[in-house]
């Protein structure tokens, strides 16, 4: 079992593979990665799974992923927005949180990661 665990909300399948193998491609075997289709799976791998940092998707199965987002924020789990909604749309109390706006890079997508999961990028 590995130390981190990624944890990717997207209801596409294609976009889901996307971010997946982006983020696979960095990590390899070293990172777990939890991938979800809707509110309620993320919220309990948000529950039961020790995060290094989620992915969210905005708007999935089930709803929005405010709530999943909010309480991440309160464990203070790093994790980015990857929408195609605008910053806009989400809620004031998560306004600061990275936004990463579809269609995106996986670069980008690497780069949050990396930096998340990346102990001298946390101090």
């Amino acid at each position: 079992m590995t130390d981190i665990r990624i944890l990717i909300v997207e209801d596409d399948p294609f976009i889901a593979m996307d971010i997946e193998s982006a983020v696979a491609e960095q990590f390899g075997l070293a990172a777990e990665l939890i991938v979800v289709d809707s509110v309620l799976q993320a919220q309990r791998a948000a529950t039961t799974a020790h995060l290094s940092c989620a992915l969210l998707d905005i708007d999935v199965v089930g709803g929005k992923t405010f709530e999943v987002a909010a309480n991440l924020l309160q464990k203070g789990t790093p994790f980015a927005f990857v929408s195609g909604s605008t910053p806009s749309d989400v809620p004031e109390p998560l306004r600061d949180v990275r936004f990463l706006r579809k269609p995106f890079s996986t670069r980008d997508i690497t780069s949050f990661v990396t930096a998340a999961v990346t102990p001298s990028a946390k101090a």
